[in-house]
């Protein structure tokens, strides 16, 4: 029986670090950057590492991750299987492309291509559908969070973008908490910050789930993740690993993450 609130360790949450390589690298770079990381991660246990390159360079990344550490994740998918959707991707391309893992939801989808909770809830069921893990994203603006928003805007993610999930299929949802304010801007929430919310999250999970998949839930902390400040995150009771994005472009960088000192 699990306690809710007991140290991650005790219940068993393996760490996640994941590198969302957004609209970055050509195929052949992809590949460099992926070797490279195969080789510094090589000895690395005890720790998921997943990487996230553009679609174009998949099965490339794919082929190259067969002998290292590390799995491939797509950054994003459709949740139609086929049909004239020109310009997306089924869920079943990726898993036939190398992919474990998807991201779902993310900040800048909502921002620029206008996804919203119930959309994020059609691609997360279809992901599923193959078997593909989701990393479900959800984050305030710095105008939410200034009006004080914070936890009703991460509830109305959470509760809108769940919904009608089994309990089989909650639990093997990962969620990514990335406040909208720090993602590419420098800024971070602090580790007592990020903890709040992670804490929150977890409660809330127990709330509508049960506490047992609230315990093992992987909760992901995402917004400016360096290597100076990742150990300080992942010594948070609720913080299980991070979704990096500028850092994990660069090799020694994005080692460092997967290397944290908790």
């Amino acid at each position: 029986m699990f306690i809710h609130g007991e140290d991650k360790d005790m219940v068993m949450r393996r760490p996640f670090i994941a590198g969302n390589w957004k609209m970055h690298n050509t195929c052949a770079e992809s590949v460099e950057l992926v070797s490279r990381l195969n080789g510094m991660l090589s000895d690395l246990s005890g720790v998921d590492v997943v990487v996230a390159p553009p679609f174009t360079a998949l099965t490339a990344v794919a082929a190259v991750l067969k002998s290292g550490p590390m799995a491939l994740a797509a950054q994003n998918l459709f949740w139609e299987e086929k049909g004239a959707f020109t310009g997306e991707i089924a869920p079943a391309m990726i898993k036939d492309a190398g992919c474990a893992y998807v991201i779902i939801g993310h900040s800048e989808r909502r921002q620029f291509f206008h996804e919203t909770d119930e959309t994020v809830n059609r691609r997360l069921k279809s992901a599923l559908k193959v078997s593909l893990i989701p990393i479900v994203c959800i984050g305030e603006t710095l105008a939410e969070r200034e009006a004080d928003k914070t936890f009703s805007i991460i509830e109305r993610q959470i509760r809108s973008g769940l919904i009608d999930l089994s309990l089989d299929e909650i639990g093997r949802v990962i969620i990514a908490y990335e406040p909208v304010w720090a993602i590419g801007t420098g800024k971070t929430a602090t580790p007592e910050q990020a903890q709040e919310v992670h804490g929150f999250i977890r409660r809330l999970i127990a709330q509508l789930f049960s506490r047992e998949i609230a315990d093992r839930m992987r909760i992901l902390y995402g917004g400016s993740v360096k290597p100076d400040n990742i150990d300080q995150l992942m010594a948070q009771t609720d913080i299980d690993g991070a979704l990096v994005g500028g850092a994990s472009l660069k090799a020694e960088d994005f080692a460092r993450i997967a290397r944290f000192k908790s």
